[in-house]
Parts: C-alpha cells; sequence; structure tokens
C-alpha cells in the first residue's frame, strides 16, 4: 500500500486545511493494517489504565466522573466501565483522566527526520475517548471508531513534530485539543467552516500553560491537563456546529500563540504533512511505557534492568553509588532536585531517583537471570506509589546512593531520535559496571529487540487484576 499525505504549507489556512482533511480522512482514508493494529494496542492500554485508575478510586478520575454523572444525556457518551451515558464532553473529561492517571499509557516525541521536522513535542494517547464518544453519539461501529483514533493521533502526532509547545512553557496537550476538536467535528458531520470555527476558539481561549507541571509537589491538574483541555474543546466544536463562529485561520493569525512565539512576515511557522493512507502514520512513532513511569527514564531503567539481571548486583549492600547520565529535556524534568524527596505519586513518577530506586528494591525479590524475566519481575505498578512505597525506608536508602548528570552536547544531539541514557554502578567492593549508551529502550518505537509484546501482556493482565479484584469496592 502506498503512502499517501495531505500537505498543508505553512502560506495556506491550515486550520481549514486540518478540517478538509479531517472530513476526507473520516471518509476515504485507508490505513494499513499495521496502523490499526498499533493503533487498537495503545487504545487497550489507554483503557486499561483507565479503568485500573477507576478501580483504585483514584481523586482526579473519581472526582470527574462524579461531576459527569451531573450530566446525564440519553444520546450523549458512556463513562468508562459502565453503560451510564452523560453529556459527551464530560465523559472524554472523566475518561481522558482516567486514562492519564498513571502516566502510563503511550508517549510520543514528535520526530520525523525524512522531512527534517524534529521539534521534538512530548505528546500521550490521551485523546482515544474522543473517537469513542463521537462514534457512540451517531451510531458507529467499532472499526470507524479506531479510524477516528488513528485521526486524533495523527494530528497531534504531526503537529508534535513541527512545534515545540514546551520551548514557551505551553503545555503539550494543545496539539492534542486541536487533534480532538477537528476528529470530533468530522466524526458528527460538521462542516469545514465549523471544524475552523471549533479549533479557532480552542487556540483563543484555552491554552493552558506548563504551570501544571512545575513544583516540588505535582497535583491532580498533571493527569486532567489533556483531558479538561479536551473538554474546553469539545465545547468548542460543539458550540461551532451550533453556528458560533471562532476566529478564523488560527495559525497564521498574528495575535494567536503560534506566530507570537515564532514571528513570521504572514505565514504560519511551519509546514503540515498528514497521512491518508499506507504505513506512515504519526502513530507508528509512539512508544510504549511497560509500567508505571515518566518516559524519559525508560533508557535508564533498560540500561539498569540489564544489569541487574547479575544477582550478585541485587544483593543488599551490594550497590555503592549509580551515576545516570542524560539529555535535556530530561535532565530538567525528572533530574529535577526538587523530585528527590517525592511524597506524592504525581511527584514520584516524575521523579528518576525514586523510579529508579524503587526497581532495585523490586528486583531483589526476583530470581531471575534473563533480564527481561527481571523486567516483568520489578514491573513498576500502581502499588509502588502509594503512601508505604514513598515511604519504604529501602527505597528512600537506595535513591540516596543515585546521582543525575548531564549527557552534554553529544546527548542531546541524539534526541529525540531516542532516549540518549547511561548508567554506571559503583558496587561496595570498587567494581564499575557500565550500561553503555541506552538509546532506544524496550518500549520505545524504535526498539528492534524482543519481549515488547510480552511485556505487554504481562502490564495489561496486571491492570485487568486491579480492576477484577477492586470492582464494587
Amino acid at each position: 500500500m502506498s503512502n499517501t499525505f495531505r500537505e498543508l504549507p505553512r502560506d495556506t489556512n491550515q486550520a481549514r486545511g486540518i478540517a478538509e482533511y479531517a472530513i476526507e480522512f473520516m471518509v476515504n482514508g485507508n490505513p494499513s493494517a499495521a496502523v490499526l493494529a498499533r493503533t487498537e494496542a495503545f487504545a487497550k492500554d489507554a483503557r486499561l489504565c483507565g479503568l485500573s485508575a477507576l478501580a483504585l478510586k483514584t481523586n482526579a478520575p473519581v472526582i470527574l466522573a462524579d461531576e459527569a454523572r451531573e450530566y446525564p444525556d440519553p444520546n450523549g457518551a458512556t463513562l468508562l466501565g459502565t453503560d451510564i451515558r452523560v453529556k459527551s464532553e464530560k465523559a472524554i473529561v472523566a475518561n481522558g483522566a482516567a486514562a492519564r492517571e498513571w502516566d502510563s499509557n503511550g508517549t510520543n516525541f514528535g520526530y520525523r527526520p525524512d522531512r527534517g521536522w524534529t521539534a521534538g513535542e512530548f505528546g500521550h494517547n490521551d485523546f482515544y475517548g474522543v473517537a469513542t464518544a463521537a462514534a457512540e453519539e451517531e451510531g458507529l461501529d467499532e472499526a470507524t471508531a479506531l479510524k477516528g483514533m488513528v485521526l486524533v493521533d495523527e494530528i497531534r502526532g504531526r503537529l508534535a513534530e513541527v512545534f515545540s509547545l514546551k520551548t514557551y512553557k505551553i503545555d503539550h496537550v494543545v496539539h492534542g485539543a486541536i487533534a480532538s476538536a477537528a476528529t470530533y467535528g468530522a466524526m458528527r458531520g460538521a462542516t469545514v467552516d465549523q471544524i475552523e470555527s471549533g479549533i479557532g476558539i480552542f487556540v483563543a481561549h484555552y491554552i493552558p500553560w506548563r504551570a501544571i507541571r512545575a513544583g516540588k509537589q505535582l497535583s491532580d491538574s498533571k493527569g486532567a491537563s489533556a483531558a479538561i483541555s479536551t473538554e474546553a474543546a469539545i465545547l468548542g466544536m460543539k458550540r461551532a456546529m451550533r453556528g458560533f463562529v471562532g476566529p478564523k485561520d488560527i495559525f497564521r493569525n498574528p495575535e494567536a500563540l503560534f506566530r507570537q512565539f515564532e514571528p513570521t512576515d504572514g505565514s504560519s511557522p511551519f509546514d503540515l504533512s498528514l497521512g491518508l493512507s499506507g504505513d506512515d502514520f504519526a502513530v507508528m512513532g509512539m512508544h510504549f511505557k511497560l509500567g508505571l513511569y515518566e518516559h524519559q527514564s525508560a533508557g535508564a531503567l533498560h540500561g539498569l534492568i540489564t544489569m541487574l539481571a547479575d544477582p550478585a548486583l541485587r544483593e543488599p549492600g551490594a550497590i555503592r553509588s549509580i551515576l545516570i547520565r542524560a539529555y535535556e529535556p530530561a535532565f530538567g524534568i525528572i533530574g529535577d532536585p526538587a523530585k528527590r524527596n517525592p511524597t506524592t505519586r504525581q511527584s514520584a513518577d516524575h521523579s528518576m531517583v525514586y523510579i529508579i530506586a524503587r526497581t532495585i528494591v523490586k528486583a531483589r525479590k526476583s530470581s531471575a537471570t534473563e533480564w527481561l524475566d527481571l523486567w516483568r519481575d520489578s514491573m513498576l505498578m500502581p502499588e509502588d506509589y502509594d503512601d508505604a512505597a514513598l515511604a519504604d525506608p529501602e527505597t528512600r536508602a537506595e535513591m540516596e546512593k543515585i546521582h543525575f548528570a548531564w549527557g552534554g552536547p553529544e546527548y542531546d544531539a541524539k534526541y529525540p531520535d531516542g532516549i540518549p541514557t547511561s548508567v554506571e554502578i559503583e558496587t561496595a567492593d570498587g567494581m564499575r559496571h557500565d550500561s553503555g549508551l541506552v538509546m532506544y529502550p524496550l518500549g520505545h518505537a524504535r526498539y528492534a529487540g524482543p519481549g515488547l509484546a510480552e511485556m505487554l501482556e504481562t502490564k495489561w493482565s496486571r491492570m485487568e487484576e486491579i480492576v477484577g479484584t477492586n470492582s464494587g469496592r
């Protein structure tokens, strides 16, 4: 199957172009079987993350689901894990917050070197509830809903390649919200004018800052950011479908964020290319998380676990110190000294020292001698971030041994192609063990080794066990 694209040059109305593309894709788009299968896997991953977060009654998902029940709508969308129908924007915010709560569903670092588009913006597979809700409202089948999921990933993933929101302290969820407005509108039968207005309404009225993710102890806002922005995008899209006219041509609007941060002579700051058919879709470059951890730590986890396959390194007291070298922005985000003493799950899963220390503690309980078996045994799950785990003396002792350093320009140059990281362990007897440079850890889109399917099944079965054990709790 050949790859075909809709090209949206910077000197065109890209908001209108996205609208035209979204409608065309839902009618004539033809992603390959591989694209559909990968999207389906990411959707299952997000769904099980959400169901397990609800089963354990995590704070934000429960609050938002309870709020959604105050907006019943027999023609709306269902709340995750129930047959309760509510206003679609309320189902979307509740379900999206649940899917994101563990910070364990998929990730992208916008990277398309064949086009020279390597902005490296983050993003996550938080937006599938938009396609599900639209399909439920319109009575569309599962195949059409899956196609909508490909669409929302394609738009947000391609925007992540060409415009780095984080550079300007804008939260990365903006790209997903724009994609959500376009996808929802296209699936609900909106016109090109209406979708353009919906995108414009969101960009003009609802831009979130990365204040959401700043501070020593992170709040519910971190996990719910995508959900809250998507709720706003769907409300804007619904208003546009009722006739509300939002600002046009928002990517070239001189007062909107894109040209404010990257001034031009009148064009948008970027060209955009969106897939219509074939294998070359953004979802193929997205990454799985094999447990609960910020994805910037995946290289360190991979390097650590391969070395800990040597049982001698797992003996209590065997490790004197650990030095982790990584690139920016990983060094600044999860190596922030403010995160050396996390007291909330939202901070701990963004703390390199906690993630690594907790993995060491879990690995000590395993008898595995193969690294894939050890990864399975030491996979970080929700219980590794509860109050007892956060205060665990053994984990805290290991945290004190871990040092984090910037790898320098050599490391930075290799991102976002990979997530360049190295781990060096010094043992109590003065021996040194070095992981070497890890570029494509297990779960990364360019990882070519064994174990991904098996590790996903392990993760999913443990999430299902959480749901089964805690149902009705």
